[in-house]
């Protein structure tokens, strides 16, 4: 059962995420690993809160089998990450080239 006052924990292991990542201009990478040092030290509770991360349910997606949502956030200053929760782990899907291709939009 996931706590909302139990540590983040990352996963970044799809492929499609780290692609996303390391082809980042290198400002921006390091932003986005700032970013993820960042969420590592929160708590669930806090991650939901915070006003620069902006943790928000995507309604325009329709989730994989097996995901109850897929998230944003904000992972930069100029883009947003998707994610979704899996107990006590956020499962990184992608880093969206603009802000509207999260959301599922062109």
């Amino acid at each position: 059962m996931a706590r909302s006052d139990a540590k983040v924990r990352l996963d970044l292991n799809n492929p499609v995420f780290q692609d996303n990542l390391l082809t980042l201009q290198k400002p921006e990478r390091h932003a986005a690993l700032d970013t993820l040092h960042k969420i590592r030290q929160l708590t669930w509770s806090q991650l939901y809160r915070d006003q620069g991360l902006k943790w928000e349910k995507i309604t325009s997606v329709k989730p994989p089998q097996g995901i109850d949502a897929i998230y944003s956030l904000r992972i930069t200053q100029a883009r947003r990450a998707t994610a979704h929760r899996d107990g006590d782990f956020i499962r990184l899907l992608t880093i969206a080239p603009d802000h509207n291709v999260a959301y599922g939009k062109k």
